[in-house]
């Protein structure tokens, strides 16, 4: 994770110098080479933009309630805490594109209120994410393998649903109290993921005002 940690540094110290010192980078409005670079950043603001925004409703509303309802539970456990790590650092990457490309297309001197708005749902889809991959994805996944040890003791986990695990939380209370302790660290990071889809789906509506069909 150390490299990933380092190259999202990278991505968020570019990402703020072009939102807010665009002629440092040789980016300015006035310059020669806006117009050839508006288009391709234009392409790139709206891939990163609809990859990060396609993504999250297939992951959070349909993938995995799919694979809940027919996996063993620990199998689907241990499939999730290797596809959230990339789901996150995929839309965090994504985000982090649209949000350099926004800033360059619209200088935050020179933007409007409304695109300075739309510039906040975007970092705040980026800051939900890297939220979600760097503390509270970390701590669902050894809360998980914690309580995966407690319940190979107790011979469950091979079924699919949580019937057996609330049959042996109720005469079990450490397994009781790590069903507790997970639901609480999930349910933050489920609403990290909604807030950052809400921001997304804020920018959204800001990207069908401006399209013409």
């Amino acid at each position: 994770m150390g490299w990933l940690t380092r190259f999202l540094a990278v991505v968020a110290f570019l990402t703020g110098g072009v939102i807010f010192l665009p002629d440092t980078f040789g980016l300015s409005s006035d310059g020669p080479e806006f117009q050839k670079a508006a288009m391709i950043l234009k392409l790139g603001h709206l891939l990163g933009f609809a990859t990060a925004w396609g993504a999250a409703p297939w992951v959070t509303f349909i993938g995995g309630i799919i694979m809940f309802k027919n996996l063993p539970r620990h199998q689907f456990g241990n499939l999730q805490s290797k596809m959230f790590p990339a789901y996150f650092t995929m839309v965090a990457v994504c985000c982090a594109i649209s949000v350099a490309s926004f800033g360059y297309l619209h200088p935050w001197k020179s933007s409007s209120t409304t695109e300075k708005y739309q510039l906040g749902f975007l970092l705040s889809a980026f800051a939900f994410n890297l939220t979600n991959l760097f503390v509270f994805s970390p701590m669902t996944i050894e809360m998980m393998k914690q309580r995966h040890k407690v319940e190979k003791e107790e011979n469950i986990g091979n079924e699919i649903g949580w019937s057996k695990n609330q049959e042996v939380a109720k005469v079990n209370p450490k397994l009781a109290a790590m069903n507790k302790k997970f639901g609480m660290i999930h349910g933050l990071s489920s609403l990290a993921n909604i807030m950052a889809f809400g921001s997304l789906t804020m920018h959204s509506w800001y990207l069908a005002s401006k399209i013409n069909l």
